[in-house]
Order: structure tokens, then C-alpha cells, then sequence
């Protein structure tokens, strides 16, 4: 080759490599499109402490509701709700050597007002499900996570302990959608004051142990401790309020099925704090009769399977394509409030060429009251001489609540993604005489 021409080709070269350097450059500033973060990489800074071991991790969601139509309380208007998330992932083999040993501590402060609570449902019984699943577990700061993980044997055994909650490992699912029933891990919105969902965390610990590539099982001990709920009480890492400890065990198989992955899992649940009958007293007869306390167990159960397949691929890109996912709970009929959930979701990601990281979804669910919960409530008004739905003193009827949601996820930037949605709620708080609603739904997801 000439001296000319390899002059050329390395000032080719050189012009291409300074593109490469000055794109990269533009996407790690600050509101950059192409950033992971929004507010950039600090000049390199972000990126060096994640090379020595630091994720700082900075998040918000936020979710406006507003009924359109229908619920207790037509009148119309908005409630916003949102949460703030502040925290860092260690790598403490980058930090300190230890091998294969992680950590986490996570702070979030929740805030707003939910449209569920205020207009959809009949205040005396409320909604099964939330059309805002930001809210809940009070306006405070809370400590969400702090936890140690460490890998044995090769990886093999993974046992993790601190403060954590049990939807992070037990029963988890993603949260692509606004609605609370196809949201997160869904054992947690049904098993009545047992099994507590971020942001609460609770003394804990969990051991893995991974039999092949594609199946592990688990088993958990979680603290039950109802005064964490409390406010004021986000920070508590003392065991004063103890009621018992929740056992979840589980099996996950994560296979691919034709080059595409999915995820199944089957568990169970055991709670060891006493726990209320909700309809018969000691004797056996109905406690809203005789007017004796309800009859207390000594344990409460129920178990769950969860299954996500990517169906299709778009035009041989795997990031794209149709999936599918189901939910089902079913819950402990002597004690459980909810007695069986189950919902079903597809969400198609890259549905256009010009919007490849956009996603479409819609999902279906149906929560059903126990029934000894109704007959409860018809003995409670038969014995307080009411039955006219009217009467403040009457106690709501439940039976089933079912949920729909149809949502477009606009990727933004890459630290961006607003999701408006439509709800429509069919008997909120599963009573027959609240008219069906629909609501109006944005979700605004941002990582800082």
C-alpha cells in the first residue's frame, strides 16, 4: 500500500474513532436520549465507581388516575401518586475481594392520593385491586433494602440475608402495566396482612440452590412483624411487634423454547402467626351470631404459579416480539380474606420499526372474595337489622372484582418511559351495586 494511501486510511480511521468518542461523550451527559441515566455520567465519574464495585442507583415513578366513568363517586377528577427511590448496588469482590459476595441498601419515600380510595370504590368496603400501584404503606422514607448475598460452591448455593421483602425473590413479576392486580408480586396483594410488598422490607433470609442452567428452588424465612407497617416505623430493624414468620418455597425453571425464554414458578406460603377465622368462633357456628370472638388458628397457607414465555421474535430480533404471562393465587379459605387471583397479560415490545422500544399491553384479572367472607357479612347486617344497601350501617356484599388494562409504553429516552393506559373495573370491591368504572391512567418511569 502507498505511504498516501495509508495516510488516508488512517485519517479515516482516526475521523470515525473521534465520532465513535464524541457520540459516546453526548450520550453520557446529562437528558442525553441515549443515556442510561438522566442526569448523565457525571463526567465519567458514574462509570468509574461502578468499575470499582458502586451502582448508584436513582429512580421515580409516578402515576396520575382519573375516572372517566362509573365507581361510587362519579364525580370526576385526578389523583397522582409517586414514589422516589435512592439507593446502591456493591460489588464487594470489586470492594473489599470478597469473592462473589453482593449488597444492596435501597431507601423509598412514597407520596400522593389514590383514585381507587377516593372515587372507585364504596368507602365501607373499598377496591380488591388499586388503579395507582405506586401508593400505599404511608407518606414516609423507608428503609426497602439492606441486604448481604454470597455465592457457595461454585455458584451453585446463593443465600442472601438482611432486610428485604419477599415479592424481590418469591413470586416475582415484572410491573409493565399501572394496574396493582397485573403488577409486581401478586401472593403479597392478596394474603391478608401476612406477606408484605416493597417498600416494606422485614428481617429475612433466603437460600438458592441452582440444580442445572434452567431450575433452582428456594426457600425463605421472613419476620412478620405488623408494627413495620406502622408510620413512623420505616427504619425499624428491631423484632419488638413480632407476630411470626412467613415460609415461602419455591421451584423456578427458566427454559427457552424455541430460542425464546421464558419463566415458570410454583410455590407456597406458610405464615406462623395466629390468625382469625373469618366466619366461625370456637364452637364452630358463625361468630356474627353468636357473638363470640372469631376463632383463632395457629397458621395460615396458600401457594401460587406464575408463567412468562416471549411467544414470537420480530423479524429474527430477539428484544421484539409477543409475550405472555399468567398469575394465579390461591389462599387459605379458613383465614384469607381472598380466596384465589388469577390474571392473564400479553405485551408485544418493538411493535413498530420507528418505535422498536416501545411496548403495547393488555392484561385481564379476576379477584374473588372468600365466600364465608360474604356469608359473614349477610349474618353481620341480618344481626344489626339492616339490608338496605343505602343504610350507612350495612356491610358491602363481596364477591368478584375483575380488572382490565390496555397500555402503550412510549420509550422516551433510555432513562424515560411514559405508559398511558385505560382501566375499566367491573364491581370494584367485588359489591354488585357500584357501578362499573373506567379509569384514565399515566405512568411516568424515570432512572436518574
Amino acid at each position: 500500500m502507498k505511504m498516501k494511501n495509508k495516510a488516508r486510511l488512517i485519517c479515516q480511521v482516526s475521523a470515525a474513532a473521534a465520532l465513535v468518542l464524541a457520540g459516546n461523550a453526548m450520550a453520557d451527559e446529562a437528558f442525553s436520549s441515549d443515556s442510561k441515566w438522566m442526569t448523565g455520567d457525571w463526567g465519567g465519574e458514574r462509570t468509574k465507581l461502578i468499575e470499582q464495585g458502586i451502582d448508584i442507583k436513582m429512580d421515580y415513578v409516578g402515576e396520575v388516575g382519573g375516572n372517566l366513568h362509573g365507581g361510587f363517586n362519579d364525580d370526576k377528577t385526578a389523583r397522582y401518586a409517586d414514589q422516589f427511590g435512592l439507593g446502591a448496588a456493591l460489588d464487594l469482590e470489586k470492594l473489599f475481594g470478597w469473592d462473589n459476595t453482593q449488597a444492596k441498601v435501597q431507601l423509598t419515600n412514597r407520596n400522593g392520593e389514590n383514585i381507587s380510595n377516593d372515587r372507585i370504590g364504596d368507602p365501607r368496603a373499598g377496591t380488591l385491586s388499586s388503579s395507582q400501584e405506586v401508593y400505599g404503606r404511608g407518606h414516609m422514607v423507608r428503609l426497602t433494602q439492606l441486604w448481604i448475598q454470597h455465592q457457595f460452591f461454585d455458584n451453585k448455593l446463593d443465600v442472601k440475608a438482611g432486610y428485604f421483602g419477599e415479592g424481590e425473590d418469591f413470586n416475582t413479576f415484572p410491573c409493565e402495566f399501572q394496574n396493582l392486580a397485573f403488577c409486581g408480586s401478586q401472593v403479597g396483594n392478596w394474603a391478608t396482612n401476612i406477606w408484605y410488598n416493597w417498600p416494606v422490607s422485614q428481617a429475612a433470609i433466603r437460600v438458592k440452590y441452582n440444580i442445572n442452567d434452567e431450575l433452582y428452588a428456594q426457600i425463605g424465612a421472613y419476620n412478620q412483624n405488623p408494627s413495620q407497617l406502622e408510620h413512623g416505623n420505616g427504619f425499624k430493624l428491631s423484632g419488638s411487634g413480632t407476630a411470626g414468620t412467613v415460609l415461602p418455597v419455591e421451584l423456578v425453571w427458566s427454559p427457552k423454547v424455541n430460542s425464546l425464554p421464558g419463566e415458570y414458578r410454583v410455590g407456597y406460603y406458610k405464615s406462623t402467626a395466629p390468625a382469625d377465622d373469618v366466619l366461625e368462633d370456637d364452637n364452630g357456628q358463625d361468630a356474627a351470631t353468636t357473638g363470640n370472638a372469631y376463632r383463632v388458628h395457629d397458621s395460615k397457607h396458600g401457594y401460587w404459579f406464575v408463567a412468562q414465555q416471549q411467544l414470537t421474535s420480530h423479524n429474527g430480533d430477539s428484544t421484539r416480539g409477543l409475550n405472555i404471562a399468567a398469575n394465579a393465587t390461591f389462599h387459605d379459605k379458613d383465614t384469607n380474606f381472598i380466596d384465589n387471583y388469577q390474571s392473564l397479560m400479553f405485551v408485544y415490545k418493538g411493535p413498530f420499526d420507528a418505535r422498536p422500544k416501545d411496548d403495547v399491553g393488555i392484561g385481564f384479572a379476576r379477584i374473588h372474595v372468600n365466600d364465608d367472607v360474604k356469608k359473614n357479612a349477610e349474618l353481620v347486617n341480618a344481626s344489626n337489622g339492616v339490608s338496605d344497601y343505602d343504610n350507612p350501617l350495612f356491610s358491602p356484599i363481596r364477591e368478584t372484582e375483575y380488572n382490565y388494562e390496555i397500555n402503550y409504553g412510549f420509550h422516551v429516552t433510555n432513562w424515560l418511559t411514559v405508559r398511558p393506559n385505560l382501566q375499566y373495573i367491573t364491581h370494584p370491591g367485588g359489591v354488585d351495586e357500584v357501578d362499573n368504572a373506567l379509569v384514565a391512567g399515566l405512568k411516568i418511569q424515570s432512572v436518574f
